[in-house]
């Protein structure tokens, strides 16, 4: 496509402009396009990503169950994560722990058939850290006001 179909923009400097990782897979889950923004979050260059599965950023414990909701998710063409976002924990190259919040899009061949999945991924894991942390000080305010209410202190 010219860059009139595109208003002007320039997809690759889309691609490496934007700041959250942008992941495409093919229908057997292997690596297809991997922006700046996923080698920053993930810690692997497009070189070291392409052609790989994402096990390179999925936790062991949790690939079975992300496997199964993939090869569905490609046998159906479905995904309610077009539209929800999904939180779950990842990984990166020196393994090191993220929390990830991911949206995925669906590209299917003229026919309809699912061909490739695009996911754009933000690390949450700041917030996810903060969250934590604020409920954890919330359960031990609660704490602190029932021992007082218990021992006839008002609060």
């Amino acid at each position: 496509m010219s860059d009139r179909a595109h208003g002007g923009v320039d997809p690759a400097q889309l691609l490496s402009a934007v700041g959250d990782a942008l992941v495409v897979t093919d229908v057997s889950g292997a690596i297809t396009l991997w922006n700046a923004g996923a080698e920053r979050m993930f810690g692997f260059t497009a070189a070291e990503a392409l052609g790989q599965s994402m096990d390179i950023f999925i936790p062991e414990r949790l690939r079975k169950r992300h496997w199964d909701g993939y090869h569905e998710t490609m046998r159906t063409g479905h995904t309610r994560y077009g539209s929800d976002v999904l939180r779950v924990p990842a990984i990166d190259k020196s393994g090191r722990s993220l929390s990830i919040a991911f949206t995925v899009a669906m590209l299917n061949d003229s026919a309809g058939n699912p061909q490739a999945a695009v996911a754009v991924i933000r690390d949450e894991t700041a917030r996810f850290q903060e969250d934590r942390r604020q409920k954890a000080r919330i359960a031990e305010l609660e704490a602190a006001l029932l021992a007082a209410q218990v021992s006839g202190l008002k609060p």
